[in-house]
């Protein structure tokens, strides 16, 4: 069995350093690519080997597939790690790399290519008996029929592209009267977005949760679930705050969705990292919502609750070992919280807030990790996604964890640009989250821009009108000695002495 000997991550900032610094473990080499805009930037710095790909656009750097791969035949690379986003889900870029004799460290080309459409990954799991929400099997664009379909399910309904995801494509209609405006709108946002037009109808869940399951399959067929990730405080679609593991799910929820997990990833015979996600309703009944193919954003909190390390895991899997462990081995130790520090302004609608590190300081200390990319005195590139760090905390319960949070955010120094910490340490300090009550609207139900200002107990605002009111006193009386040194009637030096 071929042992990888040199990787090559086709991935920037801190999911590139964070593979190195496992590949570095494990013995083999490394080599970075970049763009102009991330020449130096500390994962090219940390890597074994370099190689520019271009110009700061994507499209004209880390996108550039033919290029990667020439790279790896010129540096003699035998594996490519794909991270996330970029070129993670692309199947044609998986079959290219395997094509050229490389390993590609993620699933095969034709599991990507069936969870990465929403309708193929519905077909494919429909026959394991796998919870689904109710809505249409195939793609829709007779609106008239959608409209009967939709009456069928009941509003409100959710309009979804079939090559979806971060939000594009996703329209929610409340009534027929809205119905086929909403329907075009999300047809050209999905065509615009990812080149496929395709949408479908789903029922709307009005009070969801979106907890998902990492499942970890060999190429000898074995399949395991590590646990769940509750992922509900979102903002555009977006995660901000994930935890491992959630806080409503009973021991016997998490079997059957461990299951249904495993279920999915064999119904497109499934290796590598992936995660299954899936919606929860108030009652707490699940329904399958889509595969992500690839190692999530979010899976540090996974790796802190079962000490296995991911990247490893997938490493060895690409190089076609058996799972060293079963899911009987696998146990949750305490309780993992993460949020996304993001470069935009929550007090601006989230917007990306672009502009120089000019300090940057990360917080330290026990159950304290630190995913980045960054250095102080750097610029954030507008090219990419706005993402600094991700920001970990681990402790023996749920409260430890989140109180750790609290900690490790106010020591977390970053001035220079807005950023998401003073939003996630609002989360954090919310009765809804700590109860655990909460769903992905907790942004629209909780959060507004003046949350972020200084909130003062009554106790604290007695206090300060207490301190205000002496205050006051003091320099009335002051006054008085001066006017009273002024006119005389008081000798300078016994004015001093007092006054003093």
């Amino acid at each position: 069995m071929k042992k990888i000997q040199k990787l090559l991550v086709a991935n920037r900032g801190e999911i590139s350093l964070r593979i190195m610094r496992t590949a570095k473990e494990m013995g083999i080499k490394t080599v970075a690519v970049y763009s102009e805009a991330d020449r130096d930037a500390p994962h090219v710095k940390y890597a074994d080997e370099a190689v520019c790909l271009g110009p700061p656009p994507s499209n004209q750097s880390y996108l550039l597939m033919d290029k990667i791969i020439q790279a790896c035949k010129e540096l003699n690379v035998d594996a490519i790690h794909p991270g996330y986003g970029f070129l993670s889900e692309n199947a044609s870029f998986a079959r290219k790399v395997t094509n050229a004799g490389i390993f590609f460290v993620g699933p095969s080309p034709e599991a990507i290519e069936v969870m990465g459409s929403k309708l193929a990954a519905k077909h494919a799991v429909s026959k394991y008996d796998i919870p689904m929400v109710p809505g249409t099997e195939d793609a829709i664009s007779d609106i008239p029929a959608a409209k009967v379909k939709a009456q069928e399910i009941g509003y409100p309904i959710l309009i979804k592209a079939s090559a979806g995801g971060g939000g594009k494509g996703m329209r929610v209609v409340e009534n027929e009267a809205e119905f086929e405006e909403q329907m075009q709108r999300a047809i050209s946002e999905a065509q615009s977005a990812f080149g496929d037009g395709a949408v479908f109808i789903e029922k709307f869940i009005t009070s969801p949760r979106h907890i998902e399951i990492q499942i970890l399959g060999d190429q000898h067929g074995n399949v395991v679930h590590l646990f769940e990730r509750e992922c509900s405080v979102q903002r555009r679609h977006q995660k901000v705050v994930e935890e491992a593991p959630s806080a409503v799910v009973s021991d016997t929820m998490r079997q059957a969705m461990g299951e249904a997990a495993i279920k999915v990833a064999k119904a497109c015979d499934y290796y590598g990292a992936g995660t299954v996600e899936f919606i929860v309703d108030e009652k707490l009944n699940f329904y399958f919502l889509e595969m992500n193919t690839r190692l999530q954003v979010e899976h540090p909190v996974t790796e802190m609750i079962t000490g296995k390390d991911l990247v490893k895991e997938q490493i060895l899997i690409a190089e076609g070992q058996p799972l060293g462990f079963t899911q009987e081995d696998l146990k949750i130790h305490g309780h993992a919280v993460e949020v996304r520090v993001y470069a935009e302004d929550p007090r601006n609608n989230f917007l990306p807030d672009i502009g120089n590190l000019q300090t940057y300081i990360r917080p330290q200390g026990s159950g304290i990790r630190v995913d980045d990319g960054f250095e102080q005195g750097m610029d954030i590139p507008i090219y990419y996604d706005p993402m600094i760090a991700k920001l970990i905390t681990h402790a023996d319960n749920r409260e430890k964890a989140m109180d750790r949070m609290i900690r490790a955010i106010e020591e977390y120094q970053i001035t220079g640009i807005e950023t998401t910490l003073g939003f996630c340490k609002f989360v954090m300090e919310h009765e809804a989250f700590r109860s655990g009550e909460f769903d992905t609207k907790f942004v629209e139900k909780y959060f507004t821009p003046d949350k972020l200002d200084i909130q003062w107990t009554d106790l604290e605002l007695k206090l300060l009108g207490a301190a205000a009111v002496e205050l006051f006193e003091k320099q009335k009386n002051d006054l008085r000695k001066v006017k009273s040194m002024q006119d005389g009637t008081m000798p300078r030096t016994k004015w001093k002495n007092r006054l003093l």
